[in-house]
């Protein structure tokens, strides 16, 4: 399995080269593709060789007449490097046929404006396949990367929410809350029983942070955080520091554990798998934990999931899905001719299938097979996806990487109360320079 932070590659540091290569993606910007033969060339990942496997098994089973017309040639590179590649091979028209997405939005939305992408939406549109990609992905990609069109491909789709122990909470005749103040509730009546309510990673920062995202999202509604961008509102403003003061508040109290701040991905994965803790906001990525028996102590049936709550008087809606796109694919234009085009019609058509059977990785294609062999929890979290129609993204999705670095650095503090939620935006909001 690879690690939440991996999953989310938490945007490297890169400003310097970004600032310089904007000039460089204007000045050799591509003005199409060829019209067909040589390669199909991927650039993937060595911390998550998902996508590559999966292109690769399509070429054999599903895409046969894509790798006949354009035989599929596979490479990867660390994911530290990545964006400085991509970067460059940029900057000399060079892209492969398809890659994974740089870490980092505003470069991907420099790839976009320099010309450099297929654009996905009017490609598939041609082939009557537009509605292969699902709407929360299609959702959550317009959120991240600012189109109204699709510039990338969702092979994976990640939900976020709080899984629960089902049996901690009938034993405390606690009912799955519905609203924050239903969840402090809850947590406070654990905590009265000497019960840790969640488990908590501080020590990475961002399991914490996305709590504040969430109540933001819930209480200012979808578009709160790109307001924050759009410099039309600052963290520092009391309805955003409200967020922040709530979860300094679940910290404060001990909700996330007298430890959280030196709490890693895995030891908070564990406080919840050994019944240690009643609750963990999470990605469905974590699926593969909770299937795995020698992690798994609790039982894979006694874990439900709940969708973050609602804010009293909020102007979010709990079925605003907070999502993710893991990392997704995109297409060199450059490089884009018909052996590419088919490899897009096959890869829209069976990749979802393909990644869920053999991988069990939830996408955000549409599906076309029966899978009822996959676990309750992974089939939940694919009704989950099939059923929502929009998405919200996480709390430092829209930021620099600077300001996520001091967000994600401070999470911890945050989680266990040392730090006011006044202090935490302060610190995010200058980092962000607005």
């Amino acid at each position: 399995m690879i690690t939440a932070h991996r999953r989310h590659r938490r945007l490297a540091v890169i400003g310097a080269v970004l600032a310089a290569g904007a000039l460089a993606l204007t000045a050799c910007s591509g003005s199409g593709g060829n019209s067909g033969g040589g390669d199909f060339t991927t650039l993937g990942l060595t911390s998550n060789a998902t996508p590559n496997n999966t292109l690769k098994a399509l070429s054999t089973a599903g895409c046969q007449a894509a790798q006949k017309d354009a035989p599929i040639k596979t490479d990867a590179d660390d994911q530290t490097q990545h964006d400085q590649k991509l970067q460059l091979l940029a900057g000399q028209n060079a892209l492969p046929s398809i890659f994974v997405s740089p870490g980092t939005p505003d470069l991907a939305k420099q790839f976009i404006k320099g010309g450099k992408l297929v654009d996905i939406s009017a490609e598939l549109k041609k082939d009557g396949l537009q509605d292969q990609i699902l709407p929360i992905a299609a959702s959550t990609m317009q959120k991240l990367y600012g189109q109204s069109d699709a510039y990338a491909l969702p092979n994976e789709l990640n939900i976020e929410g709080i899984w629960y122990n089902k049996k901690i909470f009938s034993d405390n005749g606690i009912a799955v809350p519905g609203t924050w103040d239903e969840l402090t509730a809850a947590s406070s009546k654990l905590l009265a029983k000497g019960i840790q309510p969640f488990a908590g990673d501080g020590k990475d920062g961002w399991p914490i942070t996305r709590l504040v995202g969430a109540y933001i999202f819930r209480d200012l509604g979808p578009d709160a955080l790109q307001a924050v961008a759009d410099g039309k509102a600052k963290l520092t403003d009391a309805d955003y520091v409200k967020a922040a003061d709530q979860v300094s508040k679940l910290g404060k109290a001990g909700a996330f554990g007298a430890g959280v701040a030196s709490t890693d991905y895995n030891g908070a994965t564990n406080q919840f798998l050994t019944g240690k803790a009643a609750m963990f906001y999470m990605g469905s990525w974590i699926l593969s934990n909770f299937t795995d028996k020698t992690q798994n102590q609790i039982g894979e049936d006694n874990i439900g999931f709940m969708p973050f709550p609602a804010v009293s008087g909020g102007k979010g809606s709990v079925d605003q899905t907070p999502a993710n796109v893991g990392q997704p694919l995109m297409m060199s234009k450059a490089k884009y001719n018909s052996g590419s085009a088919a490899w897009l019609k096959c890869i829209a058509q069976n990749y979802g299938d393909e990644v869920l059977s053999k991988s069990g990785v939830v996408s955000g294609f549409k599906l076309s097979k029966d899978h009822s062999d996959v676990s309750a929890l992974t089939k939940g979290v694919q009704d989950t996806v099939n059923n929502s129609s929009s998405a919200v993204l996480w709390f430092e999705a829209l930021f620099s990487a600077k300001a996520t670095t001091v967000s994600q650095t401070n999470g911890g503090s945050l989680g266990n109360g040392s730090l006011s939620g006044s202090d935490f935006m302060q610190q995010v909001q200058t980092a962000l320079g607005q």
